[in-house]
């Protein structure tokens, strides 16, 4: 099963714990789209990334998707013009809405995708790069599954991530001189990265998350953060299910952490400082429910 269907299938769960607030959700995701078919990034502007959200968070409450305008929206970009994040996400909408997967003529997407190829093995935005990101990896694993192509020499990407690895267990998004705490986010990446391509995964990773959850709920993005936020929480949740690790320990306090990140518009605020409402983090919120309600 691929990134995107794992996701999906676990965020299907949400409504279990929503009750008839799954129906507000849903409201308040069909009016993130916009006339031209993409759907609101902050300021309201149609964007990939954002698009891709409001698919997934519409498919995670069995609601209609509105291919037609989609396919128009998704029709009028050059991948060649996008980077790595905004290639990944119209690989992804047309994984979602186009019959067939992606369309991929004379093989454009997977050249362009190649671009972003570092030179240790690992995927990083920019290109030519000498080492790959832990972001970078997980979203061009992604994308290689949503056009069902397999990943040219794996094992050199697997490789790559032993120069992010940090001295505590866990990993780091970029390399750096010295590596001596990691990021939960990065972590997550790399753990559901290698866990698709089959890779073994030290214990001590599962051990690292599981130490970063707040005594108000949630999870931090690093040793030490002030606050948690919804963004960690949900990847956190998500790379240790993946792991086997039973959530029953953090749950409680998990779901009063996301109470109050809830908006009664019908979505998730991303932490407790944060103003915005958009679909990016009320897909988080449909992911992290899904795996609590498990």
């Amino acid at each position: 099963m691929s990134i995107r269907l794992e996701m999906l299938q676990v965020a299907r769960l949400a409504p279990k714990l929503l009750g008839d607030s799954a129906e507000l959700v849903g409201r308040f995701i069909q009016l993130q789209q916009n006339s031209d078919g993409g759907f609101k990034d902050r300021v309201g502007r149609s964007d990939l990334y954002y698009t891709v959200f409001g698919l997934d968070a519409l498919t995670a409450l069995q609601l209609p998707l509105p291919t037609e305008q989609l396919r128009k929206f998704v029709t009028g970009f050059d991948p060649v013009t996008l980077d790595l994040v905004h290639l990944c996400a119209l690989i992804r909408c047309w994984a979602a809405v186009g019959e067939g997967g992606p369309r991929d003529a004379g093989g454009t997407l997977r050249a362009r995708l190649a671009d972003f190829r570092a030179r240790d093995g690992g995927y990083n935005p920019i290109p030519n790069s000498e080492h790959g990101t832990a972001y970078g990896a997980f979203l061009a694993v992604a994308a290689y599954q949503d056009m069902r192509t397999p990943i040219v020499d794996s094992s050199r990407l697997v490789e790559s991530f032993n120069r992010l690895a940090t001295i505590d267990g866990a990993w780091t998004n970029e390399v750096l001189p010295i590596a001596a705490i990691g990021a939960t986010n990065a972590t997550a990446a790399v753990v559901t990265v290698l866990r698709n391509l089959g890779a073994p995964i030290s214990s001590r990773a599962a051990e690292w998350l599981l130490a970063r959850t707040h005594p108000q709920g949630g999870f931090l993005a690093i040793p030490g953060a002030p606050i948690p936020d919804l963004l960690s929480t949900a990847t956190a949740l998500h790379a240790l299910a993946g792991l086997g690790v039973p959530l029953d320990p953090v749950k409680d306090a998990c779901l009063d952490f996301i109470d109050t990140l809830w908006a009664n518009d019908g979505a998730f605020h991303g932490n407790w400082t944060d103003d915005h409402l958009d679909c990016e983090y009320t897909f988080y919120g449909l992911l992290a429910l899904g795996h609590l309600a498990v």
